[in-house]
């Protein structure tokens, strides 16, 4: 009589690093999360999707009363406003990216417990509300240009670019702080003050010439403080720090790959400890 066959499901063992053929396969979940997100963000709203734009909106008015009619930030020559939301509109992006994927992780407890995806796939489909947001708060964008009569400068095509990668620095923020929250339930508390404070070491409310030139290499430890002066550059029509933007690009992949590391750390044992 034949020897009966006996499979044995096991979790990997050691690091293991996510199979692009795997998450291919599931490309489709991918999408459906990510539309889920953006319907249910705005589902039963009065304004709808104009609070993508109104939200933005009324932190650029408190921000330049207190930084630009009090405080008097300097704004290089521009008005305040426009020089705030040129940086605001992908800080925003940066953060609403940080927060919503991180907490996608916790969110998603009963899907992780009762069916297998690659859970790369839940913190990267909740990108996508925000990036929809930061497109649509565009149109308030072009509206201050055309108001303060600011032309920005031809490399606007490479605004995408910069997007991009800071979009890939907030996600791996994301996964870091994400795939720790599962462990250590004290970092759903941390990632709010972690955007706080990340706020203030960006240039968003000032710009780097605020700063003693002495001390503006710290700025470079920021990985996306060159991605958002450079888009702030960009809409005003000044000249780009191609180093700092450089240093940014590759400590946002950095990041990226650190964060990625430590949510596969995690992976296994997510559908464990939630």
């Amino acid at each position: 009589m034949p020897a009966r066959l006996k499979t044995v499901i096991e979790p990997p063992r050691g690091l293991q690093l996510p199979k692009p053929a795997e998450l291919w396969a599931y490309r489709e979940l991918l999408w459906v999360f990510m539309f889920r997100d953006v319907r249910v963000r705005y589902k039963q709203t009065v304004l709808g999707g104009l609070w993508a734009i109104i939200q933005p909106f009324m932190m650029m008015v408190v921000f330049s009363v207190i930084f630009g009619k009090f405080a008097k930030v300097p704004s290089d020559g521009f008005p305040y406003p426009i020089f705030l939301y040129s940086a605001l509109l992908p800080w925003t992006l940066f953060a609403s990216t940080l927060s919503q994927s991180s907490g996608a992780i916790i969110g998603a407890e009963m899907l992780i417990k009762k069916v297998y995806f690659p859970r790369l796939i839940i913190p990267s489909a909740a990108a996508g509300s925000p990036l929809v947001d930061y497109l649509v708060a565009n149109v308030l964008m072009v509206g201050l240009a055309v108001y303060y009569g600011v032309t920005p400068s031809w490399q606007i095509v490479f605004i995408p670019v910069l997007i991009f990668f800071i979009s890939v620095a907030a996600q791996g923020a994301a996964l870091a702080l994400g795939g720790m929250s599962v462990s250590y339930r004290d970092f759903r508390h941390v990632i709010p003050f972690v955007v706080q404070i990340w706020m203030f070491v960006t240039p968003v409310i000032y710009g780097a010439s605020l700063l003693p030139e002495k001390w503006r290499f710290l700025l470079l430890l920021n990985p996306i403080a060159g991605l958002v002066e450079s888009c702030r550059f960009i809409w005003l029509n000044q000249p780009l720090d191609w180093m700092g933007l450089g240093l940014s690009i590759l400590m946002s992949l950095a990041l990226w790959f650190v964060g990625l590391l430590i949510f596969q750390g995690q992976e296994n044992k997510m559908a464990d400890r939630m």
